[in-house]
């Protein structure tokens, strides 16, 4: 199959129906390494003329973007579909979307490096918080003027004056820019969804990495949404049991809200409140409650039993980890970067004034986590672009930050993956101020690089 190439993206167009017998004699490495040779730098697959495919069909196609993208460090991924295929996309690939998706050709255009244009004037709009940002980061670095919609009925109403738009956003998903987990984080509390029956298949379905991850990186208050969990038998009462144990050493609180007792013993309650385990009717009975919040949520010193030592391997990817930090700031910001110092130590922190901070984890091949400390200015500059106008409230700028250092984490996957290295990344987490941050952070042994921009000083952390 040949593809059509111009300004950079070249494009393969199957027709008809895409199984896993056809997909494999539709396209072959040699097709696309053809079309990279001809100055691609984003190779697509169009639907436009495929009249049915299953998971079969794609994975044909998904097998060689990844042999391509990792050879080549190019964007591949699929294009020109309706909802209905993009949703089916999304369910067969769930958490695991490695590629990219655009509606259009023209909307792809738009993320080549290689297509020359004056800025245009994008709305665009994603379900996913992290997708927003990062449409919005790659847009604006190819010169480009997005107007981030923060909900659906902005987005619906703004999309109705189209003449002040050149291209409207939807239905578009950027590969391996950040990943989608069974959670989600508010105020610094992790909350996961639970349902149906509980039993010992929780202690499979939780992913136990991701949550200890969680708590080296700073998390304290996790939340368990139960209201649709039906009941509960001992093996699951076990493993909550044996949850709340191991948060303990962290300091860190579990609690479960909206759970009935109509099917479950009562005594279960009681053995797991005994636990540690917190219980509450209603999400807003938390979430409402700032103080609460803070209080259940707030960094601990708590010394835990596994200290983590700063290892050769981490140390050797520093680099990628600078890389993928540097290039975001510097582009958010208008701003260059100059490295100042560099050392292996606990981290140091001389002026605590003025300064506000997050952290991501990663684990898989290696594990760890990045702190960054922003000055204000930094960050309220860095996050403009993300919430659409300057602001002063605190709270919507660590929440964009968050989108932000999630970015960053993204990036750092991709640069991993690039070199056969595979991790996972968590939620970020953000603190309003330096000593809540020294508290997860105090004793921790790791990379730190001062850097400069625009002569305020930001701090790049990497540990264990």
């Amino acid at each position: 199959m040949r593809a059509v190439v111009k300004d950079g993206v070249g494009v393969f167009h199957p027709q008809g129906f895409l199984d896993g017998n056809s997909g494999n004699s539709l396209l072959s490495i040699e097709d696309i390494e053809s079309t990279i040779k001809s100055n691609a730098d984003m190779i697509l697959v169009s639907l436009k003329k495929v009249v049915f495919f299953n998971r079969n069909g794609l994975d044909a196609f998904v097998k060689m973007f990844q042999k391509v993208r990792s050879a080549n460090h190019i964007v591949v991924g699929f294009c020109d579909y309706d909802r209905k295929k993009y949703d089916t996309i999304m369910k067969f690939y769930k958490d695991e979307v490695m590629f990219s998706l655009f509606k259009t050709q023209e909307i792809a255009m738009l993320f080549a490096s290689n297509f020359k244009s004056e800025g245009k004037n994008v709305l665009l709009y994603s379900e996913d918080k992290s997708q927003r940002a990062a449409i919005a980061i790659e847009l604006h670095d190819n010169g480009h003027n997005p107007v981030v919609a923060q909900t659906k009925e902005e987005f619906d109403e703004k999309a109705k004056k189209e003449a002040a738009y050149d291209v409207i956003i939807e239905d578009t998903f950027l590969g391996q820019m950040g990943q989608k987990v069974a959670a989600r984080v508010t105020g610094n509390a992790i909350i996961y969804t639970l349902s149906s029956f509980l039993d010992a298949e929780i202690g499979n379905t939780f992913n136990i990495a991701y949550h200890n991850n969680s708590l080296n990186v700073g998390f304290r208050l996790f939340i368990f949404d139960a209201y649709k969990v039906v009941s509960m038998n001992v093996h699951a009462l076990n493993f909550f049991s044996k949850l709340s144990s191991s948060a303990a050493e962290y300091n860190a609180t579990i609690c479960f809200v909206g759970m009935t007792f109509e099917k479950t013993p009562i005594t279960f309650k009681e053995t797991l409140e005994d636990a540690g385990i917190m219980f509450f009717e209603q999400m807003d009975d938390i979430l409402g409650d700032k103080e609460l919040l803070k209080e259940l949520g707030a960094s601990s010193a708590a010394v835990t039993k596994n200290k983590r030592v700063l290892n050769k391997q981490i140390v050797t990817e520093t680099p990628n980890f600078i890389d993928a930090t540097v290039a975001t700031i510097e582009m958010m910001t208008n701003s260059e970067a100059k490295k100042e110092a560099a050392k292996v130590d606990n981290i140091t922190i001389d002026d605590k004034e003025g300064k506000i901070a997050s952290s991501i984890g990663f684990y898989g091949d290696i594990d760890g986590m990045v702190i960054l400390v922003f000055p204000i200015g930094i960050a309220k500059k860095a996050c403009e672009l993300l919430i659409g106008e300057e602001t002063d409230d605190n709270e919507l700028i660590l929440d964009t930050l968050a989108e932000l250092v999630n970015i960053v984490g993204g990036k750092v996957k991709t640069l991993l993956s690039d070199e056969d290295i595979s991790v996972d990344i968590t939620l970020p987490r953000t603190y309003p101020d330096i000593d809540s941050l020294l508290e997860i952070a105090q004793g921790k042994k790791g990379v730190q690089v001062d850097l400069n921009f625009n002569n305020d000083k930001f701090l790049f952390f990497l540990t264990r």
